[in-house]
């Protein structure tokens, strides 16, 4: 997971398989084989978490299937209308039921599911300690050189393939499923599937829910990548990880949109990283002033948590930053081109954002960041041919022509 919202959708990298078991004769062979390749007496469970880590994740757990306490609090933020405009939030099965509501919905032969975490944190400043009136803010999971989408499943099915490899050599025995088919299934997600990941984080011992509804890991921090592996095989499930967040309500506090409307609850509507990535057409003008220069996505409230503070660095080349991409010039993305947007981006979820949205908010970037000489940009984007853009750049021109006070060390720190 790299942040609450922004950059979901049911459709992004999946796999699936259904494995047919070998036929009675052919499982004393496999059983034979595999007890020179494997040690019959280390579960499953510890076998597919060491593959995990042999794989490049830093964090593996294991799940059970379960009406978590968590998922029923989910319907009554959707109903709230705390989602925004993302509606495959609000996808429901058959019977009318939300699907992320309840895994057993769009996967009832699922017993477990495999959580893997793998951190993307860089060695560059937080939002929090850059004050360039000239440059915006792009949030630390875009900049990496590869989506993270592919990244993570590329690793994912390294766990899957084992998982698949496993059950074949230890044969039917070790097998549970839904049925009477000997059949082990399997669905890969990361960060598309109709589910909670961060809840299935939770109990698979990755973490804990934080105030700011991020992952937390004591030791990680939050800047985690979540990937998962749902299967039919009834595996030894791991603790859940307990709440660390104690008395601190710094995210809460230090959030300039007041998104993060009580501890562990977000109305999307006024979240910058929703504002940034999922909002289209215009931004509405009382949520403006408050993303500072923020153009794709919000760390603040990762920023400032305390978990954060000596956080690690990746050992993965693919999260490095992109040339450009850290404390981007806000003229350069005003202006940048159909054919810049596509090259540049190739690969990067960035692209989500569109490049109308990305031109948008760094108009609105423009206008809260009380530098006149980015005034002659914002006359030429007024005269824009992209509605969107155009209106954005003439709230930012009225922004810089009514003088304003000057800004508190508060307002100097999240803006």
């Amino acid at each position: 997971m790299a942040g609450r919202t922004g950059r979901r959708g049911e459709q992004g990298p999946r796999c699936q398989h259904e494995v047919r078991l070998p036929t009675r004769g052919a499982n004393r062979h496999l059983r034979e084989s595999g007890a020179r390749q494997l040690n019959q007496s280390i579960p499953i469970s510890v076998l597919i978490k060491q593959t995990a880590y042999q794989a490049g994740f830093e964090l593996a757990g294991i799940a059970p299937v379960r009406d978590f306490s968590e998922l029923n609090h989910f319907p009554d933020w959707i109903d709230a209308g705390h989602a925004g405009e993302m509606k495959y939030l609000e996808a429901r099965d058959a019977a009318g039921q939300l699907k992320r509501a309840s895994l057993r919905s769009i996967a009832p032969w699922a017993r477990s599911v495999i959580v893997c975490a793998i951190n993307y944190n860089t060695p560059h400043p937080y939002s929090t300690r850059i004050n360039d009136p000239e440059r915006g803010w792009i949030s630390r999971y875009a900049w990496s050189r590869e989506d993270y989408h592919e990244a993570v499943m590329r690793r994912l099915r390294v766990v899957e393939n084992r998982l698949r490899d496993m059950v074949g050599a230890r044969g039917q025995d070790a097998l549970v499923t839904a049925g009477e088919t000997p059949a082990l299934q399997t669905r890969c997600y990361v960060d598309t599937g109709p589910l909670v990941e961060r809840v299935y984080a939770k109990y698979a011992g990755v973490g804990w829910i934080g105030k700011n509804t991020c992952i937390l890991n004591q030791k990680l921090g939050s800047w985690l990548f979540l990937g998962v592996i749902l299967t039919s095989l009834e595996l030894d499930p791991d603790l859940p990880a307990p709440d660390r967040c104690g008395t601190c309500t710094r995210c809460i506090d230090a959030c300039p949109t007041d998104a993060l409307i009580a501890p562990y609850q977000l109305d999307s509507n006024k979240c910058i990283a929703y504002l940034t990535i999922e909002k289209r057409d215009a931004i509405p003008e009382e949520m403006r002033a408050g993303m500072g220069r923020h153009v794709f996505g919000c760390d603040i409230c990762q920023d400032v948590c305390p978990w954060n503070r000596k956080a690690p660095t990746t050992a993965a080349d693919e999260f490095e930053a992109r040339e450009g991409l850290v404390n981007p010039a806000l003229n350069w993305l005003a202006e940048i081109s159909a054919e810049e947007f596509r090259e540049k981006f190739r690969g990067s979820p960035i692209r989500r954002a569109k490049r109308t949205g990305l031109r948008r908010n760094a108009a609105i970037a423009m206008g809260n960041s009380g530098d006149p000489h980015l005034i002659p940009v914002l006359e030429k984007l007024a005269a824009d041919d992209d509605p969107v853009v155009a209106e954005a750049a003439r709230w930012g021109l009225e922004q810089l022509s009514t003088p304003s006070p000057p800004m508190s060390e508060s307002s100097v720190r999240n803006s």
